[in-house]
């Protein structure tokens, strides 16, 4: 089964998002546990978590992956913010926990001007924190990024230095297109995306992959933007997309749009729908 879905949300509740999530077709899904600008949120409570395991078994969407609030910085170098960016982060892998959701997506955070090895240090410093208190159960995937600002992990040496400062760390790859365009990565034809991929074999190791966002790009190659374009309509291109769809090698990986969204989810169903028509067109 092709596992390929968005990012649904759970406005109502946790479990609302599988009604969503199925009405555009998705058999994968990405959420937030709660509201993503808010440091902490209304903790899960029995009957929530009960509601959401019911929700998902009568589903028929498989995988489902969270993703933290935007607010955390693991990479931070001033004190305060980065205890509370590791208390929240914690908060944020006790919540997929409670709710049986296997794999947590976060971006490695931003130097704020503290040099891109200061940034890693204090990421691998924070990730070693968490993991010794953080459930056992919950993976850390790590997600590429356009290297906005100070943001790190736009280059993939920046991904393999977090998997080597924290060797006790359980910790995937979501691999995000857009992001990648925007960090000079050229995805844009299909030999640039074999290119791109035997690079982060290279580096990082496919294996690590363990979930995709699927985003064409506003923004030129290179640009550093992170602004999500409709699936093909975007600098990025068709090319890359038909490509990773008929990748044998990330079939069992989902994939997840987070695409603009338009009225009552209507785009999703549109982008789902292409992504569809290149997997088949490919099989």
């Amino acid at each position: 089964m092709l596992l390929l879905g968005a990012h649904m949300s759970i406005a109502g509740g946790v479990e609302t998002a599988f009604a969503r999530g199925e009405k555009v077709g998705c058999t994968a899904m990405q959420i937030f546990t709660k509201n993503a600008n808010q440091w902490r949120g209304k903790p899960i409570c029995a009957e929530s978590a009960r509601a959401f395991a019911q929700a998902w078994q009568a589903s028929s969407i498989g995988p489902v992956i969270a993703h933290d609030t935007y607010l955390i910085n693991l990479a931070s170098p001033e004190e305060d913010k980065w205890r509370r960016s590791i208390e929240a982060f914690l908060d944020e892998m006790r919540r997929c926990a409670l709710l049986g959701v296997p794999a947590l997506v976060m971006h490695p955070g931003a130097h704020l001007g503290s040099g891109e090895q200061a940034g890693l240090a204090r990421l691998c410093a924070a990730f070693r924190l968490i993991f010794a208190e953080a459930p056992a159960e919950v993976r850390v995937l790590l997600e590429n990024t356009a290297g906005q600002g100070s943001c790190l992990g736009a280059p993939l040496e920046h991904l393999a230095a977090v998997f080597e400062g924290v060797p006790q760390g359980r910790f995937g790859v979501c691999f995000d297109t857009c992001h990648a365009f925007a960090a000079g990565h050229d995805l844009s034809s299909a030999e640039g995306y074999e290119a791109v991929m035997a690079e982060f074999d290279r580096l990082v190791g496919l294996e690590r992959i363990e979930a995709f966002h699927l985003n064409d790009s506003k923004k030129g190659l290179g640009s550093r933007v992170d602004r999500h374009e409709h699936i093909g309509r975007g600098a990025l291109g068709r090319a890359c997309f038909e490509a990773l769809m008929r990748d044998q090698r990330f079939s069992g990986v989902p994939k997840i749009l987070e695409t603009p969204k338009g009225d009552d989810d209507e785009f999703d169903l549109m982008n789902l729908a292409l992504l569809r028509e290149m997997a088949g067109e490919c099989q």
